[in-house]
């Protein structure tokens, strides 16, 4: 009887060998997963958020509708942008968004970055080849006269997205900022800013809870041929949430007035914006009729800064400090 033959050494030694090459090649893929879910987050972290933080990638189409009822749709979040009203400008300065910039009006002076950047015309009258050639993918146009919204057609004529908005009110204002920050992915920057404006609000609410009078206030836009500034204008809310009333009912923005209706109205502040509209107000107390006038007579007279409290954007909170802090002094 032959003896029973053992398996080789080497056969045995090549089965353990595979036993524990399997056992570690399944040890090394369980290590791998948690390092390619990370890779992975990060990745989708990138497009999301951009290499600098800032949100500038999706995956789906950006869509928002402007303040003419027309819908906006983006492939992709805004970069190229140029604001044919400068208060837009000023929004994404303190978005985060200065560098989005690309081109301004020829009047446009903050932030002071833009005066860099190449002047494409003025605010109703822009040149649409030297747009064109500036390759925007976000044009912004505050609606307006006419003229203006004649040229948001043109530019829309040529494939352009132009969003218009036209905030009367720090309500529309917050809305304006979010759409902005929704058409650049940046809405963490507009949150930051809204909260930041509605946090000032409210400490000048809070300032002003215990006052018992609040005065009647006629801000002049222009003189001669006097135009005030009505209901449907920033400058209402600015002068509502300065603790005062605007003597002017009208609903209108602007609002024309002769020297019987303002006499009537009798305002107790009187405001004069000095500006590209205002340019050399003069005094009132060198004007025909005004001396009648209890803010003239009592020197409640207040001269500003039309871009500080005409145009809506960041700084019309700062307009509603300046202003309370006139109208109720500590």
């Amino acid at each position: 009887m032959e003896p029973q033959k053992r398996p080789s050494m080497t056969k045995t030694c090549q089965k353990s060998m595979k036993r524990i090459s399997g056992y570690r090649g399944i040890q090394l893929q369980k290590a791998r997963r948690p390092i390619l879910f990370l890779a992975m987050l990060v990745s989708i972290s990138l497009l999301i958020m951009g290499p600098c933080g800032k949100a500038i990638s999706r995956t789906h189409s950006i869509k928002v509708v402007d303040d003419q009822e027309q819908k906006i749709t983006l492939t992709h979040p805004a970069t190229r942008i140029i604001a044919l009203y400068g208060a837009y400008n000023e929004i994404l300065a303190a978005m985060g968004l200065e560098d989005r910039l690309i081109g301004r009006t020829r009047t446009d002076v903050l932030p002071p970055s833009i005066l860099t950047k190449p002047s494409i015309g003025t605010h109703m009258r822009p040149n649409i080849e030297l747009i064109l050639g500036l390759k925007p993918d976000l044009i912004i146009q505050s609606a307006g006269r006419r003229d203006a919204m004649l040229i948001v057609e043109q530019l829309r004529k040529e494939g352009l997205a132009v969003a218009v908005f036209h905030p009367a009110n720090f309500d529309e204002l917050f809305s304006v900022i979010k759409r902005l920050g929704i058409l650049t992915g940046a809405e963490a920057g507009a949150d930051r800013l809204i909260n930041s404006m509605q946090s000032r609000l409210q400490k000048i609410k809070h300032d002003l809870e215990n006052i018992t009078v609040r005065p009647k206030v006629f801000f002049e836009v222009r003189y001669p041929n006097l135009l005030g500034a009505g209901k449907g204008s920033i400058i209402n809310d600015i002068i509502k949430k300065a603790g005062g009333i605007n003597c002017i009912e009208n609903h209108k923005k602007l609002v024309r007035l002769g020297m019987e209706a303002l006499i009537k109205r009798n305002p107790d502040v009187y405001i004069i914006q000095r500006g590209p509209m205002n340019k050399n107000p003069s005094h009132l107390a060198q004007r025909p009729h005004f001396q009648v006038l209890g803010a003239v007579r009592d020197s409640k007279i207040l001269m500003v800064d039309e871009q500080l409290f005409s145009r809506p954007g960041p700084r019309s909170v700062k307009a509603v400090e300046q202003l309370a802090a006139f109208l109720h002094p500590k």
